[in-house]
Protein backbone atom coordinates (compact mmCIF):
# COMPACT_ATOMS: atom_id res chain seq x y z
CA UNK A 1 0.00 0.00 0.00
CA UNK A 2 1.58 3.33 -0.87
CA UNK A 3 1.79 6.19 2.03
CA UNK A 4 1.81 9.65 1.49
CA UNK A 5 5.47 11.49 2.97
CA UNK A 6 3.55 12.25 6.18
CA UNK A 7 2.34 8.39 6.66
CA UNK A 8 5.57 7.32 6.49
CA UNK A 9 7.50 9.89 8.38
CA UNK A 10 4.81 9.14 11.16
CA UNK A 11 6.32 6.02 11.82
CA UNK A 12 9.50 5.63 10.40
CA UNK A 13 10.67 9.16 11.07
CA UNK A 14 8.94 10.86 13.43
CA UNK A 15 10.52 8.45 16.00
CA UNK A 16 13.69 9.07 15.04
CA UNK A 17 12.98 13.19 14.96
CA UNK A 18 11.68 12.55 18.76
CA UNK A 19 14.77 10.67 20.18
CA UNK A 20 17.36 13.55 18.56
CA UNK A 21 15.64 15.99 20.55
CA UNK A 22 14.89 14.30 23.16
CA UNK A 23 19.05 13.81 23.54
CA UNK A 24 19.85 17.43 22.54
CA UNK A 25 17.63 18.70 24.98
CA UNK A 26 19.06 16.08 27.96
CA UNK A 27 22.48 16.27 26.16
CA UNK A 28 22.91 20.07 25.16
CA UNK A 29 20.80 22.21 27.38
CA UNK A 30 20.71 20.00 30.77
CA UNK A 31 17.07 19.09 31.14
CA UNK A 32 15.83 16.48 33.37
CA UNK A 33 13.82 13.77 31.51
CA UNK A 34 11.60 14.80 33.35
CA UNK A 35 11.53 18.69 31.93
CA UNK A 36 11.66 17.10 28.48
CA UNK A 37 8.96 15.06 28.74
CA UNK A 38 7.08 18.26 29.92
CA UNK A 39 8.25 20.18 26.34
CA UNK A 40 7.98 18.00 24.25
CA UNK A 41 4.02 16.33 25.20
CA UNK A 42 5.44 12.86 25.86
CA UNK A 43 5.69 10.80 29.13
CA UNK A 44 8.79 10.31 31.07
CA UNK A 45 9.10 6.72 30.36
CA UNK A 46 8.92 7.47 26.61
CA UNK A 47 12.04 9.81 26.93
CA UNK A 48 13.68 7.74 29.22
CA UNK A 49 13.05 5.06 26.31
CA UNK A 50 14.62 7.28 23.71
CA UNK A 51 17.64 8.01 26.09
CA UNK A 52 18.36 4.01 26.37
CA UNK A 53 17.76 3.30 22.80
CA UNK A 54 15.24 1.07 23.92
CA UNK A 55 12.42 2.81 21.60
CA UNK A 56 14.61 3.88 18.57
CA UNK A 57 17.62 2.56 17.55
CA UNK A 58 18.63 4.69 14.50
CA UNK A 59 20.50 8.16 14.86
CA UNK A 60 21.14 10.61 12.92
CA UNK A 61 25.05 11.58 12.49
CA UNK A 62 24.56 13.84 9.84
CA UNK A 63 26.11 17.18 11.98
CA UNK A 64 24.39 19.18 9.64
CA UNK A 65 21.23 18.09 10.74
CA UNK A 66 22.12 17.76 13.90
CA UNK A 67 22.87 21.24 14.52
CA UNK A 68 19.29 22.24 13.09
CA UNK A 69 17.68 19.59 15.85
CA UNK A 70 19.80 21.86 18.26
CA UNK A 71 17.55 25.21 17.04
CA UNK A 72 14.69 22.81 17.01
CA UNK A 73 14.92 22.35 21.07
CA UNK A 74 16.02 25.34 21.31
CA UNK A 75 13.17 26.84 20.45
CA UNK A 76 10.83 24.42 21.88
CA UNK A 77 12.72 25.20 25.38
CA UNK A 78 12.10 28.64 24.74
CA UNK A 79 8.63 28.23 23.86
CA UNK A 80 7.21 25.54 24.83
CA UNK A 81 4.79 23.22 22.95
CA UNK A 82 3.16 25.86 20.96
CA UNK A 83 6.37 25.26 18.48
CA UNK A 84 6.84 21.65 18.82
CA UNK A 85 4.70 20.68 15.88
CA UNK A 86 5.93 22.84 13.80
CA UNK A 87 9.81 22.09 14.95
CA UNK A 88 8.98 18.73 14.42
CA UNK A 89 7.74 19.32 10.57
CA UNK A 90 10.64 21.69 10.13
CA UNK A 91 13.03 18.88 10.67
CA UNK A 92 11.11 16.14 8.74
CA UNK A 93 11.37 18.73 5.64
CA UNK A 94 15.19 18.87 6.17
CA UNK A 95 15.32 15.21 6.24
CA UNK A 96 12.90 14.43 3.01
CA UNK A 97 15.35 17.19 1.28
CA UNK A 98 18.93 15.27 2.29
CA UNK A 99 16.92 12.01 1.38
CA UNK A 100 17.06 10.60 4.93
CA UNK A 101 13.96 8.75 5.51
CA UNK A 102 12.73 8.89 2.46
CA UNK A 103 9.09 7.90 1.63
CA UNK A 104 7.67 4.83 -0.10
CA UNK A 105 5.98 1.70 -0.41
CA UNK A 106 5.52 -0.50 2.29
CA UNK A 107 4.27 -3.70 2.38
Amino acid sequence: MFQTPCEYMRFRGLPVIRKELVKSMVNNFGMTQKEVAEKIGLTPAAVCQYLSKKRVKISIIDNNILIEINISAEKIIQQGESVVVNEICRICKILRKHGFLSFSAID
